[in-house]
């Protein structure tokens, strides 16, 4: 005997839209990060280009530089005795750069984030609101010596020309504290998974495999897709007649099988299940609650008190 269930479940929206990726760039300062956000930043150009519909995808770079945000504030030598804390400048810094990754974060834009983001802390909270969002995320490590990078920091500060702020070099106690600071990505993190890392020597960052890992492409099989966290997603509200329907599917089942019992009289069902009963306490207050069940009422429950 087989029985159809029509029970109204409550159902929970999947997205199955593309979502565009985070994508965040680490390593040590004057390490040649900008150079590899911007080689990135152009194969995606590039890719998008060649898409069908090339105007649904934007690409974005932030950088200090693009949120006219100075290097000095991260030299904790040269604070005034009169700020909060001698980082005070520095979390003022993070906390632009977090609203402008999160202001730009859709399903049809691409976030590139070129700085130190030396902290691991920053990077799981960068995680985590890509994670609330359902937009895949990255890491970039730029794998360049601390001598190449220090060498590199010394010729810009031997430079006396004015240049960008992208070429301006950083205090020699600050370009240290910070190499001090430091915390290298690891792809056992979650948060600093999946990590592509990009030496000195390499042409430019790992493209291609950057975006089959983000992105992906449907025809391939291998589009990504995030999920949110279960304990963070809102569910649809039950209808109002939800408790009512759901008695009147229960109803229909017991029909069903109380019709076959009394149709096949001393038969079988043919086939045998385990059924497991989870034994709870029966307060009085639960067993009132049984006994305003008109079925439970049928079974002799009126005699309780």
């Amino acid at each position: 005997m087989e029985v159809a269930l029509d029970f109204p479940f409550r159902k929970t929206s999947v997205q199955t839209e593309r979502t565009m990726p985070l994508i965040t760039f680490t390593g040590y300062p004057t390490s040649g990060k900008t150079h590899r956000a911007q080689q990135l930043q152009n194969y995606l150009l590039t890719r998008i280009s060649s898409l069908p519909d090339p105007a649904s995808l934007r690409v974005h770079l932030i950088s200090d530089h693009t949120l006219s945000i100075p290097r000095s504030v991260y030299n904790l030598e040269a604070k005034s005795q009169h700020e909060r804390s001698n980082n005070a400048s520095e979390k003022d810094a993070r906390a632009t750069i977090y609203a402008a990754v999160k202001r730009l974060l859709s399903n049809k834009d691409i976030v590139i984030l070129d700085g130190a983001n030396y902290i691991k802390g920053w990077r799981y909270q960068l995680y985590c609101e890509a994670k609330a969002v359902r937009t895949p995320h990255c890491v970039v490590h730029v794998g360049t010596p601390v001598s190449q990078a220090r060498r590199i920091n010394d010729e810009r500060a031997a430079i006396t020309d004015e240049k960008g702020e992208e070429e301006q070099p950083y205090e020699s106690e600050c370009w240290e504290n910070l190499v001090y600071r430091y915390e290298e990505p690891n792809a056992m993190g979650r948060w600093d998974s999946p990590l592509f890392t990009v030496l000195w020597d390499d042409e430019g960052p790992p493209c291609e495999d950057i975006w089959k890992a983000l992105v992906g492409s449907e025809a391939e099989g291998n589009k990504k897709v995030v999920r949110a966290n279960l304990a963070t997603v809102l569910k649809a509200p039950s209808s109002e007649d939800y408790l009512y329907e759901l008695d009147k599917s229960t109803q229909k089942i017991l029909n069903r099988i109380l019709d076959w019992v009394r149709d096949h009289p001393g038969e079988g069902g043919g086939r045998s299940a385990l059924v497991r009963v989870v034994l709870r306490s029966c307060w009085l207050s639960y067993l009132r609650v049984l006994w305003a069940c008109p079925h439970f009422r049928g079974l002799g429950g009126s005699s309780l008190v």
